[in-house]
């Protein structure tokens, strides 16, 4: 389970916030980031239920989500389209999420001395120093938060888009390439929230380009 080891290992630096994204591997939609700091500690009942987002079940993040946002004011949530993940790539839209969610947080009045970011790598130019956590979700209670705070945003964002699409899945799928979603994009084509530049979307661009060439 996360705790504080990586928190309370900085020393002097005693605002640390971390952060965390999720969306990465979808077909379509954004990529969103949390940031979370703990200003006044993390309650015992609260830090003993808090893990990597991918460990919890949807209700138990919607349930947690609540309440880190309850337990401390010092948070802060951003995201990155499709079309600038296509313009910039994924992992830098990654990063740039992370500065979104970073200037969303300083916009409530928080401003952390030290980040933890879960990964092998730093955005540049980042404000503050930094360290990257490979699995930082699932060993710091800062990024863990904040992997929550990413994911069931993001999830509410894809639940709230299927409305508009019901037949692609994403209520249920959140994007990512199921047997529903390729079934849809098969039959319905590509939305203004999918991916371009991820490789399954390129094939079947190139299908249907063969498709209406051969007819």
């Amino acid at each position: 389970m996360p705790d504080f080891t990586y928190e309370n290992r900085l020393g002097d630096f005693r605002l640390v916030a971390g952060l965390d994204e999720a969306g990465r591997g979808p077909w379509c939609g954004p990529v969103v980031a949390g940031c979370v700091m703990w200003i006044n500690g993390c309650p015992d009942d609260l830090a003993h239920q808090i893990n990597d987002s991918k460990k919890l079940t949807p209700a138990k993040r919607e349930v947690l989500f609540d309440k880190i946002i309850q337990a401390t004011p010092a948070y802060g949530i951003g995201q990155a389209s499709a079309q600038e993940i296509d313009q910039i790539n994924i992992l830098q839209a990654s990063f740039l999420a992370m500065r979104r969610a970073w200037d969303d947080m300083v916009q409530k009045g928080f401003s952390p001395e030290y980040t933890l970011i879960d990964g092998n790598r730093l955005p540049q130019n980042w404000p503050v120093p930094s360290q990257a956590i490979i699995g930082g979700d699932a060993k710091s209670l800062s990024v863990a938060a904040a992997s929550i705070l990413a994911k069931v945003t993001r999830d509410r964002f894809m639940t709230q888009l299927a409305k508009q699409y019901p037949a692609y899945g994403w209520d249920k799928n959140a994007g990512y390439g199921t047997k529903v979603h390729q079934q849809a994009l098969m039959q319905f084509g590509i939305t203004p929230y999918h991916r371009l530049s991820y490789k399954p979307i390129q094939k079947l661009i190139n299908l249907k380009k063969t498709e209406i060439y051969n007819t």
